[in-house]
């Protein structure tokens, strides 16, 4: 759709803009959606990343198809139903934590970038959405 040639913060608004699928997913659909929603983004990046990466250079920012993935990653076990408020409050949440996963790229989220082929630009972004899906819980265990 464009968003990768954005001329800044491009993941940031993939992952921003992934929301709206995934919010309805989640809302009036359910898990087994979500999960089909991981899978198909998960091989459309690893598919079109390893062409990618020949024409534009290792994991280039313009590439953004895995933060799809990843944001995914992140509301795998997200309560269902109850509030619409409280709703919105936690993909927002879940956005924030896994953008900033993977902008910091911490825990070894960095090295495993590395991988060839294309995978490891998909690999990163869905271990950062295992840390935000982590860290979210905990949110959702001791603070909401």
């Amino acid at each position: 759709m464009g968003i990768g040639f954005m001329p800044f913060a491009p993941g940031t608004f993939a992952s921003l803009v992934s929301l709206l699928p995934l919010g309805c997913i989640l809302w009036f659909s359910g898990r087994e959606w979500l999960m089909m929603y991981i899978i198909l983004t998960s091989l459309l990046t690893i598919w079109a990343a390893k062409t990618y990466e020949k024409k534009y250079g290792h994991d280039p920012k313009s590439f953004v198809m895995d933060e799809w993935a990843g944001q995914g990653v992140v509301f795998l076990l997200l309560p269902l139903g109850g509030d619409f408020i409280a709703f919105l409050t936690m993909l927002g949440a879940g956005f924030l934590l896994f953008r900033f996963f993977d902008i910091l790229k911490p825990f070894g989220i960095g090295s495993i970038q590395g991988a060839p082929d294309g995978i490891g630009i998909l690999l990163d972004d869905l271990l950062a959405g295992i840390y935000a899906l982590i860290c979210l819980h905990l949110l959702i265990l001791y603070i909401l």
